[in-house]
């Protein structure tokens, strides 16, 4: 499929300055909102053919977490487009010097399909309300959800400004092959390269939001039955397919044992008998994913949980243990309703592990050690980090979401949304007179004119007192 005319289209509307205005930002914005509100019924059914998602999970972090990014945008677009003025130097002291938050141009948001309305929108979001055009890309294998947003999103946005495409990998890859100004990619670190190597081509900025194994580590101080309800509901939600989730736990052996009752206790609690009744659990969203993830299953010893169904796509939430580091469920990202529980000796040795591997998206600690925790932090590195809790970080949309390393590169949520569809274009207004004031730094040059100018541009750096 050729795009470039749709590409083109867009850039014509750009270059035109349609996306520039503040009111014109806000009318896509409210339009938007109107999608979420007049197809809410639509969203559920299509996420509930996609995934077998719960109607709570679905309001829960696919509707209301749009709504309130866009609200948030509608409540502060005019401050945050305003001119950001800055300090100046005295050489710089009779001019205006500020920062001019300016849109790309043509953005590409290519989605994934684990929560394809929020990983679709949210960026949309950030594009709309920095100036931006955008093409939205979902998940083809979210195939319900892209209909959707393929079908319903041009009948409220600007169609010269926006555009959804329906497109597989093939079709993906010529899309890449045209020039964007900004590409915000979702998914795994393997396609995040191949979305990197495209966007180098035309030296294009990137934002990569990728995955990663997230570790829980619970210290011998804490909770159990609290810490296995969180990292329960954490793990499972979404049937396991959520990138912030706890991959595996790491563990001492003098609470082991308590832990997987718990875990076990909670399961029942959460899900019944028999989970596979359950109206809230999900299922795997594909054929190849559920034989991905069921293989999984092989290594180790399931504690709790194992049964599946390929007719049905469904994986019991299961707990693991015995498994080995060299296993493939403790190396690649699980994304389904598998945890392993891994035991280490104590503090020491989790963060060791943790250290050794990829910086994960997030990483969990539960402890009721205020230092436990606080030393967590400062001796792990990761996108995100919860104590006490599992992905409900995210829910904070004042708190930057984006990964480190192998787990991506680039933030959002909030105003960091805006920030990363803006360009921060450093701008100075100067008078075209006063030129008896510059002849200092024109040759013939001297070393007492070198001194005055050396003065009067460096930053002098404050006096201090320290103790010692």
């Amino acid at each position: 499929m050729d795009y470039s005319s749709t590409i083109t289209r867009l850039r014509r509307s750009f270059r035109d300055g349609k996306t520039r205005p503040l009111q014109f930002r806000i009318s896509q914005l409210e339009a938007l909102g109107k999608f979420l509100e007049e197809n809410k019924i639509q969203i559920l059914e299509s996420l509930k053919k996609d995934l077998n998602k719960p109607s709570f999970e679905a309001e829960l972090s696919e509707l209301s977490l749009v709504k309130s990014e866009i609200n948030l945008a509608l409540n502060n677009l005019g401050s945050w487009m305003k001119d950001e003025h800055v300090s100046r130097n005295m050489v710089t002291m009779m001019d205006t010097a500020f920062i001019r938050k300016e849109p790309f141009g043509v953005a590409l948001i290519i989605a994934p399909w684990n929560y394809p309305v929020h990983l679709s929108l949210i960026p949309l979001v950030g594009a709309i309300a920095a100036g931006n055009c955008a093409v939205l890309k979902p998940s083809e294998i979210s195939q319900n959800t892209e209909k959707l947003l393929a079908d319903g999103l041009p009948r409220y946005l600007d169609k010269d400004c926006f555009a959804v495409v329906q497109a597989g990998v093939d079709d993906t890859t010529r899309l890449l092959e045209n020039k964007f100004d900004f590409i915000f990619f979702t998914g795994n670190p393997h396609v995040g390269k191949i979305i990197m190597t495209a966007a180098a081509k035309h030296l294009t900025p990137v934002t990569l939001e990728l995955g990663g194994k997230n570790p829980c580590y619970v210290h011998d101080e804490c909770d159990i039955p609290n810490a296995a309800r969180r990292i329960a509901w954490s793990r499972f939600f979404n049937a396991g397919q959520t990138c912030l989730a706890p991959d595996y736990v790491l563990c001492s052996n003098n609470i082991k044992d308590k832990l997987l009752s718990a875990l076990k206790t909670t399961i029942h609690e959460f899900y019944g008998e028999d989970p596979k009744l359950s109206p809230d659990f999900g299922r795997i969203i594909s054929d190849r994913h559920f034989k991905r993830v069921s293989a999984l299953l092989a290594y180790g010893k399931i504690v709790t949980g194992g049964q599946t169904d390929e007719a049905d796509k469904y994986i019991a939430p299961t707990v693991l243990i015995d498994v080995k580091d060299t296993d493939p469920v403790m190396q690649e990202e699980i994304f389904g309703p598998i945890l392993p529980v891994f035991t280490v000796s104590g503090f020491d040795e989790a963060v060791n592990f943790i250290n050794d591997r990829e910086k994960p998206l997030a990483a969990y600690v539960f402890s009721s050690n205020s230092q436990i925790v606080n030393q967590f932090l400062d001796r792990t590195s990761s996108g995100g980090f919860c104590a006490n809790d599992g992905i409900i970080h995210t829910t904070n949309i004042n708190l930057p979401f984006g990964g480190i390393g192998h787990s991506g590169m680039g933030m959002y949520h909030g105003k960091f949304t805006f920030d990363t569809f803006s360009h921060n274009r450093a701008c100075l207004l100067r008078s075209d007179g006063r030129e008896k004031l510059n002849e200092i730094r024109y040759p013939p040059y001297s070393e007492s004119r070198l001194g005055f100018i050396l003065y009067s541009m460096e930053t002098k750096r404050k006096w201090s007192c320290a103790v010692m």
